[in-house]
């Protein structure tokens, strides 16, 4: 899917345009005026590079503790349909967690994806660690 037409709705559900929402984390990688401003507009962010297959983004954005050396390819077929942000608590200025719903379609099956989200801020940026499958 990705490109993406940056004036459609961002697929993270804020919304905005893409373009004005995780559109600018995405193309804005390395610049550091483009950085998620909380855990959870960097796990909106995420979703929505996992809609558009932005695997480098996904990477970058992974803390290198836990970062795997790479992303499989999406299963083929796989459509992600939606996100739903339960609950976004803040530890202290450099954890936070974030518990998620993402909806997908697999041949013609609904999935559903539940996860609390572990982040960690370092040198302003905030980087996913891991999660726990509900």
């Amino acid at each position: 899917m990705y490109p993406m037409d940056p004036t459609l709705p961002c697929p993270c559900g804020s919304g905005l345009p893409y373009r004005g929402c995780c559109g600018a984390l995405h193309d804005g990688l390395h610049d550091s005026t483009h950085m998620a401003g909380s855990a959870e507009a960097l796990m909106r962010s995420r979703y929505s590079a996992y809609v558009l297959d932005r695997r480098d983004y996904l990477l970058a954005t992974w803390h290198p503790s836990t970062r795997p050396a790479e992303l499989p390819p999406p299963e083929p077929g796989l459509r992600w349909l939606g996100l739903q942000v339960k609950r976004h608590m803040q530890a202290d200025a450099t954890h936070a967690t974030v518990e998620f719903v993402a909806r997908g379609k697999l041949a013609g099956r609904a999935h559903r994806l539940h996860e609390t989200s572990r982040f960690v801020r370092e040198h302003g940026r905030w980087f996913y660690v891991d999660g726990e499958l509900h």
